[in-house]
């Protein structure tokens, strides 16, 4: 199948686990991963109508940025972990960093973006599942709270939401319970009312889960297999 008509099966597999939970599939964006392809294929997804692209290392998507630029109305996330060290070159080159899992990330990528003269979107990466190889913070951790206490002094930033990485299961309902976790934690962080912190997006499910995340309240669904095939890992 082309990416084409992948999009439009991912599409329509969104629609129906929306309709299943009772919610608006225009609720759920769907992100194309686009991570170690070249640019030929990231725009063959464009011409398919995706807007939204999730890039997971700086360097990399440096290479391909320029032959990108003229896809001006396209939303480039950085999604993988960032090294405090490449802050000003993610600032630089995305609109969003959906992996916020540090207080002093925060702080590097907002000092970057005040020297750029530039507002970035952030999502605050959780471990729900308290992985030791993965990054993100734990969901009861001291961290989290001083990062969403410390929102009103990072103004170039806008905190709009939490993005996970639950565990990897070969049957994906049983990652039902880590995104269900992510959405009570989002509630809870909501209801707290913490000045210049939005908590409308949930970043959850990718090509294998994403029908139970989209169930569970994902608004952002980051899907890159389902869309252009398997991948050789890098």
């Amino acid at each position: 199948m082309s990416i084409a008509e992948n999009v439009d099966e991912i599409r329509d597999r969104i629609a129906a686990a929306a309709r299943r939970a009772g919610r608006d599939p225009e609720e759920a964006t769907l992100m194309a991963v686009s991570k170690t392809l070249a640019p030929e294929h990231i725009r063959e997804a464009y011409q398919a109508g995706l807007r939204v692209f999730g890039e997971n290392r700086v360097q990399e998507f440096s290479s391909k940025a320029g032959a990108l630029a003229n896809l001006k109305d396209a939303g480039w996330h950085m999604i993988g972990h960032l090294q405090t060290n490449k802050a000003a070159k993610a600032v630089e080159l995305f609109t969003a960093v959906d992996s916020v899992d540090s207080l002093r990330l925060a702080e590097k990528l907002n000092s970057s973006a005040q020297q750029m003269g530039k507002r970035l979107v952030a999502l605050i990466e959780i471990n729900v599942g308290g992985e030791a190889a993965k990054s993100g913070m734990l969901p009861e951790s001291l961290e989290l709270d001083e990062l969403l206490k410390a929102a009103p002094r990072l103004l170039q930033l806008e905190f709009r939401g939490l993005m996970t990485i639950p565990p990897l299961f070969e049957d994906p309902q049983r990652a039902r319970p880590y995104f269900s976790k992510l959405r009570e934690l989002r509630d809870q962080i909501a209801a707290r009312k913490l000045a210049r912190i939005d908590m409308d997006v949930l970043s959850m499910g990718m090509s294998h889960d994403f029908e139970v995340a989209i169930e569970e309240g994902s608004t952002c669904v980051r899907i890159g297999t389902a869309i252009f095939g398997e991948r050789i890992r890098s």
